[in-house]
């Protein structure tokens, strides 16, 4: 089996590589996903606020990693989703089992931050 051309690169030109094609993610998601739009205006709301609600660098911490967790997940749900629309764009029964299971981690993923926001900001009041 043939790996890839792309994996040859190491050292420095690997990395700014890599840098490179995580920015033209994060540029096809903002373009392409409606969600991952939406998420990303709530993190912007939502970081600067755990950072000045956070008594304790733990508590800042949990509280930005549960946002950012939401968008890590939304980026793989939406990888998932574009590769099974690649593969065909017809009805399939495991097609769509995919795409409701990446749902699913989205939907977790946005109770967890959910439900670690209500427990920091529970002994706040």
């Amino acid at each position: 089996m043939q790996e890839s051309p792309f994996k040859g690169k190491t050292g420095l030109r690997r990395l700014i590589n890599a840098a490179g094609y995580s920015a033209a993610g994060l540029r096809a998601a903002f373009r392409h996903e409606d969600a991952f739009r939406q998420e990303v205006v709530a993190a912007l709301v939502l970081i600067p606020l755990a950072l000045w609600l956070g008594n304790s660098g733990s508590e800042r911490a949990l509280l930005c990693f549960s946002v950012l967790a939401v968008l890590i997940v939304e980026l793989l749900n939406s990888a998932v989703e574009a590769t099974v629309d690649r593969i065909s764009l017809e009805n399939h029964q495991l097609a769509k089992r995919a795409k409701d299971i990446g749902s699913a981690a989205v939907m977790v993923a946005l109770l967890n931050a959910g439900l670690v926001w209500a427990l920091v900001l529970a002994d706040h009041f």
